[in-house]
């Protein structure tokens, strides 16, 4: 190989061993700032702060909650929750564990998490975007979680609820 081709491979070689260095430090900062985002938002909640949590959701946000008729758009998720945040007690996430991931542009995550809530264990899960500098929650995903063992006690009490919701979301379709 002659020696200008080794150069430029060598040359090529350092740009693509740094251009990865660069996106795992970026994708590394990005993650702290979603952890931010999503510690603070859970910290609003616990204090109450109805402002501060709810510009940490992009205007579009879509928040599902544990009960089957919980999928509220940001504008009726804000009604539901202001009474609560008005009592100056809304609700207390303290994470557990959380898994962050991104897609190929870095401006879209997703996560999921375990959460200690006064439900017990919760599962969170949703997707973020970056929107300027900032990461906004879009789709959060709250779920109780169910040991496998005690599955059948938790299906004997949803059963009666549930079944009526299934008819009616029967009917829709």
């Amino acid at each position: 190989m002659p020696y200008h081709m080794k150069k430029i491979l060598a040359v090529l070689t350092i740009l693509t061993v740094f251009g990865c260095k660069s996106m795992i430090e970026n994708q590394s900062i990005a993650k702290e700032n979603i952890n931010s985002t999503l510690n603070a938002w859970h910290k609003a909640a616990a204090d109450a702060n109805y402002n501060a949590y709810f510009n940490l959701m992009s205007e579009d946000a879509i928040f599902i909650g544990t009960d089957a008729t919980e999928n509220w758009n940001k504008t009726a998720f804000q009604a539901y929750a202001k009474p609560h945040f008005d009592k100056g007690k809304a609700w207390s996430f303290t994470t557990l564990e959380r898994h962050i991931y991104f897609d190929k542009t870095g401006k879209t995550a997703w996560f999921d998490e375990l959460l200690n809530t006064q439900m017990k264990i919760c599962r969170g899960s949703g997707v973020l975007v970056k929107t300027g500098q900032e990461w906004k929650i879009k789709q959060y995903v709250l779920s109780m979680t169910i040991p496998n063992d005690n599955s059948s006690e938790v299906i004997k009490v949803k059963t009666p609820i549930e079944d009526a919701i299934i008819k009616k979301l029967q009917v829709k379709q």
